[in-house]
């Protein structure tokens, strides 16, 4: 008999911290991992398969992540799904939306654009719990000039120097949407540090390591070890500017993700 297959969209957030990334790896602790464990749990076995919309590295974060449930009957309540699922959920991981979808949607293909923040604070030694979602500098770091330096990377350039081991017949001609460097209002805590920044990058597709290479030239920039002009010229094709230092992955989190063929969906 032939088994119709249902699709949905979740939405999920989660801190990265003791995650070895989004993938699946052999004998790692992973968060598909433990998304697919919970899943197996709640539906008792019954058949499914899961697709998540990209990849985020080891102890990097997310505000807002997406993965696409693919099963072999329907989900009558997508109300009772989502509080189920997040009740057998560890407590570093959470659902946040379900959204059925058709056959036609694809989570990895779909046009979307992400945003991405990377938190930070320079200048001094901060409280231990801060670890998982601020990045530290120690040294003191020039802002101004690194509010500069980020907004030269809006736009369309060429990106290759800001990918991890490119090769040579890689799509490096990227469109940044939006790249700045604003104090940090959005996460607080007691034992954070009275001040610290985010850099916010938007764009519809980055490579591997792109963020956190384009926030170590950054940081290079505000210790005065690069210029403005070596970040003009790195942008450009057969550049001889290094590109080296990848900044930690800690302070990066994945913030939303637009789907632009769902924007106008319901979700639960």
């Amino acid at each position: 008999m032939f088994e119709k297959r249902h699709y949905y969209l979740i939405t999920c957030q989660y801190l990265g911290y003791r995650f070895h990334g989004w993938q699946k790896q052999p004998q790692l602790k992973t968060v598909h991992l433990m998304i697919d464990k919970t899943l197996n749990f709640i539906l008792e076995g019954k058949r499914f398969k899961t697709l998540g919309s990209g990849r985020t590295d080891a102890m990097v974060s997310a505000n807002e992540a997406a993965f696409e449930l693919f099963i072999y009957h329907e989900i009558e309540d997508l109300d009772a799904f989502l509080k189920l699922f997040n009740h057998n959920l560890p407590q570093d991981i959470r659902a946040l939306t379900i959204t059925k979808v058709d056959a036609d949607f694809n989570v990895i293909q779909d046009s979307k654009v992400k945003e991405y923040l990377y938190v930070f604070a320079y200048g001094n030694k901060f409280h231990p719990f801060c670890a998982p979602v601020i990045t530290t500098i120690l040294d003191p770091l020039d802002i101004e000039q690194m509010k500069a330096g980020a907004k030269l990377f809006e736009g369309e350039h060429y990106f290759k120097s800001y990918c991890y081991k490119p090769t040579d017949n890689g799509i490096y001609n990227r469109e940044i949407l939006t790249c700045e460097i604003v104090e940090n209002t959005m996460f607080t805590a007691n034992f954070f540090p009275e001040q610290s920044f985010i850099l916010r990058v938007k764009g519809k597709g980055f490579m591997r390591n792109q963020i956190r290479l384009m926030m170590g030239v950054l940081i290079e920039l505000g210790r005065g070890e690069k210029s403005l002009e070596d970040i003009t010229e790195s942008l450009k094709p057969n550049n001889h500017i290094a590109v080296h230092y990848i900044a930690p992955a800690s302070g990066l989190i994945l913030n939303k993700i637009e789907f632009e063929t769902l924007k106008d969906a319901t979700k639960v």
